[in-house]
């Protein structure tokens, strides 16, 4: 399969490019909306996929056909059909497109199954596609790969590019004005402090040493996610963004975590921990960040979920090759400061990019240490099943690449209803008041982006 590449000659950004195509069938737009050299250079739109994989407790259901199966065999046997050489230097130029959720991992590990689920969508979905457009940050450049599997190649870059080139885009889509709402969560500001505290008793038996414990805010809203996904990429813009709009249900992600990156063998994982709000005076702005920089309890939370990484990856990558390349990085966004890591490994040619998700999964900043028995209190201690998030976005390319963010700062919505889980790790050094006050901090620009006009 040899793929086909035009640019088009246009000025659009990919913001106005996504809002030509945004009323496609199942459109997804990965969007690096905060620009970032080494971490987000290209945005990539799809819509209308030759393939819709979804999954749930055992069951895909494959271009509207049902069939049992185990999700990761069935990604792999797909890539492994469609599968092809990439010799442009584009990350992706086809493949999958979709998410895991959080839940997957009841189905791979022996978790307990208490708490309720409030959002019934597929635990896994994935999009094919054999037509992208790609949006080059760095040479600010437009371009459309096609594979040819659905239709001809030619004919489906010269519909693509007619469209952008002639048709009028709606920079600002479907201008509602938001009503003001009141978010609820399943936690009272009481009940989650006493909470925190459970898990610092969890954290003094010796059961684990970090744990991330979250609540999902929700509310009715009167706006069209379209609407809302704008406002939240200008509030806040974050190098791994997406807007899912899939059957019966739509995703508003403006993350800033990497949760994997495989590169023709290159595997890297860049975990996020402590976090400072954006200060109201220059001044206050100055302190926060530096109480981060010199926290030696977010250094420790850091150290720990590293090391985690490293044991993950390293049942996947060649014996040695897994190095820490970058440790306590400061990290600024428009409503926070976070601190990172990151890790690098190479994968061995024994496995795919697939099997490393899943030896990875879930990702240890949004879990705990030891992971498994942090995910027996999550269970236990959280009143609602997190769907979604904390679960991965990203893209399995059928050259083998794949890159998949770590759902956080993320929106789900059905049905009117909206979802917004908030979370941190949990320490025997936390204060507990101020872990609830960090979820409400995470929050803060998910909040505003429905309740702004």
């Amino acid at each position: 399969m040899e793929p086909l590449i035009v640019e088009i000659n246009t000025k659009r950004s990919a913001y106005e490019i996504f809002s030509i195509f945004s009323k496609e069938k199942e459109m997804i737009f990965f969007d690096s909306s905060l620009e970032h050299e080494r971490l987000s250079q290209y945005s990539f739109i799809a819509f209308n996929p030759f393939l819709t994989m979804k999954y749930k407790e055992g069951s895909c259901v494959i271009n509207d056909q049902p069939y049992i199966c185990n999700i990761f065999d069935e990604l792999n046997k797909t890539i492994k059909k469609y599968s092809f050489i990439n010799n442009t230097n584009f990350p992706f130029i086809g493949g999958g497109m979709g998410y895991f959720s959080y839940d997957l991992v009841r189905e791979m590990e022996r978790l307990p199954n208490l708490s309720e689920e409030i959002i019934n969508i597929p635990t896994s979905y994935f999009n094919f596609y054999d037509t992208v457009i790609i949006y080059d940050h760095k040479q600010r450049k437009v371009f459309v790969s096609a594979l040819g599997i659905q239709q001809d190649k030619e004919q489906s870059v010269l519909d693509i590019k007619n469209k952008i080139l002639n048709k009028v885009s709606n920079s600002t889509i479907e201008k509602d004005l938001a009503k003001k709402v009141v978010f609820n969560s399943r936690f009272t500001r009481e009940s989650y402090i006493e909470t925190v505290e459970k898990v610092r008793q969890f954290i003094k038996s010796g059961d684990v040493y970090i744990t991330n414990l979250t609540h999902t805010f929700t509310t009715k809203i009167d706006q069209a996610p379209l609407s809302i996904y704008e406002k939240l990429r200008t509030i806040n813009p974050a190098p791994f963004s997406a807007f899912m709009q899939l059957d019966g249900f739509n995703i508003l992600s403006s993350s800033p975590e990497r949760f994997l990156k495989i590169t023709n063998g290159h595997v890297e994982t860049r975990p996020i921990k402590g976090t400072r709000p954006r200060g109201k005076t220059v001044e206050e702005d100055e302190r926060n960040k530096e109480a981060l920089i010199l926290s030696e309890k977010d250094k420790s939370e850091l150290l720990m979920i590293v090391d985690l990484e490293r044991n993950d990856l390293s049942k996947v990558c060649k014996p040695h090759t897994v190095k820490v390349e970058g440790l306590f990085e400061l990290e600024t966004y428009a409503t926070v400061y976070h601190l990172a890591a990151t890790i690098k490994g190479r994968l061995d040619e024994s496995y795919t990019a697939i099997d490393c998700i899943k030896a990875c999964f879930p990702g240890g900043s949004i879990t705990g240490t030891p992971k498994i028995r942090s995910m027996e209190i999550i269970e236990e201690l959280e009143p609602t099943q997190r769907s979604i998030y904390t679960g991965c976005i990203g893209y399995l390319g059928f050259d083998g690449n794949a890159d998949m963010n770590i759902v956080i700062r993320t929106i789900v919505e059905k049905d009117g209803q909206v979802y917004i889980g908030v979370g941190g790790g949990v320490t025997w050094e936390s204060d507990c008041l101020e872990e609830y006050q960090e979820t409400l901090d995470k929050a803060s620009a998910l909040f505003a982006s429905i309740n702004q006009k």
